[in-house]
Parts: C-alpha cells; structure tokens; sequence
C-alpha cells in the first residue's frame, strides 16, 4: 500500500490538457440559444433539475454549470425552484419506485410547452442501477408517451408522438 501511494505522489496525474477557449465561437453559441429560446418561448429558457433517485454525480456537474468558470447564465439559461416557472424539465437518476409520484407531480405542474431531458446513462435507461428493485427504470421507459431529448453517452431521442 506504502508503494502504490508514493508512485501516485510521484507521477503525473493522468489527465488531458484542457482545450483552448474560442471565446467568439462561446457568443456564437449563446447568441444561437437565445434566439432559439426566444422564437420559440418568447423569453429565456427556464430549466428545473429534478432529481428522480440518483447518485447525485449528475447534480455536481449541472450545479457547476452555475459557478462563475462556466456561467450558464450569460447565454439566458436559468435555474428556477419551482416547475411551475420552468420551461425544461432536466431529470437526472434512474426512476426509482420512491421518486415516480413526485416526478409526475413535477411534470404536471410544469407549464405547456415544456421540454424534458434526461441527463445521464441513468435517466436514459436506469444505467448501472437498472437492475435494482428500487428502480422502475430510465426516465423513457416510465413515460413512453412523453418526447424526450436524452443527454448521455447513449444519446438517443424518444418520440413516440413525432415532435
């Protein structure tokens, strides 16, 4: 154990250099988000995170999209406490059997039009906890009828309806 401690001590970390920040290209892309909001919303968008039972790895990396290094915000992306002011549900976790009442809640509550997104392998299709018999299963397969845009490594759209 002595060993593998002073090696670690010793190298490297065995990470990749970060990529240079094209400061034209990150207005460009706000710029495009915001006249798409716009058009569509007739405002910014407004996004609530719901967690529906995750590990909580999800919810560090949405929340540090907030941290004045990233600043979500310049591009008229805005986190909002209550589903009610939300334009975009952003699940998170794997459907468990103890979060489905208040994840429909939150869905219902949420005003039309309203997007949903399932972040992660766990929300797409419950990922490494899919097989627990606490989880019902990734956000899709729980509400097939709804369209989904999925962020993960398996990114895929579920649209059952054609939107």
């Amino acid at each position: 154990m002595r060993r593998i401690l002073f090696d670690s001590l010793m190298r490297r970390p065995l990470t990749e250099e970060a990529p240079v920040k094209d400061e034209q290209m990150l207005a460009e892309l706000g710029a495009s988000v915001a006249r798409v909001a716009r058009r569509r919303l007739g405002r910014s968008l407004s996004i609530r995170e719901v967690d529906a039972g995750s590990c909580n790895g999800c919810e560090l990396e949405i929340h540090a999209l907030n941290n004045a290094f990233y600043d979500l915000e310049r591009f008229g992306l805005h986190f909002v406490a209550s589903p009610r002011h939300a334009d975009v549900l952003l699940v998170t976790g794997p459907v468990t059997r103890n979060m489905r009442e208040a994840l429909e809640r939150t869905y219902n509550a949420t005003p039309d039009p309203k997007w949903v997104v399932a972040v992660g392998d766990c929300a797409v299709d419950g990922g490494i906890f899919s097989d627990s018999y606490a989880v019902i299963g990734g956000f899709p397969a729980s509400y097939p009828s709804i369209c989904i845009f999925a962020a993960a490594r398996h990114a895929r759209r579920n649209c059952s309806r054609g939107c």
